[in-house]
């Protein structure tokens, strides 16, 4: 089963460049389901019910350059950290989930690898 969990806002895709059009969808399976259920058990639990949320509203975005992936984070309090990416069928989809420290977002945010939504 696979389903869309949001999609790609006009701030987002402007603040990486992005070459897509807002509005392109995110999706989720269950491999993808079962991933973040195996790798951060605690954070599943706890954030996937605000997955959507994450993706509409994200705090801070950025590209990792380890995987393409783009990284959409969230402050609830704690900083949850939301990696999207490219299949090979050309779809997007939520890939991990899970809390990052407070420290290394803001240096993430000095190192450039993160953007704030705020001024966009």
């Amino acid at each position: 089963m696979i389903e869309k969990v949001g999609e790609f806002s006009v701030k987002v895709v402007k603040a990486l460049n992005l070459d897509i059009i807002a509005g392109t969808a995110i999706y989720i399976g269950e491999s993808n389901i079962k991933h973040m259920k195996e790798q951060h058990p605690g954070d599943y639990k706890k954030f996937y019910t605000r997955l959507q949320r994450i993706i509409e509203t994200p705090d801070y975005v950025g590209i990792n350059k380890s995987d393409n992936s783009i990284e959409m984070v969230k402050n609830f309090g704690v900083h949850v950290k939301l990696a999207v990416r490219i299949a090979n069928d050309g779809e997007y989809y939520a890939r991990s989930l899970y809390e990052v420290g407070k420290s290394r977002v803001e240096n993430s945010i000095k190192r450039g690898q993160l953007k704030p939504l705020t001024n966009i």
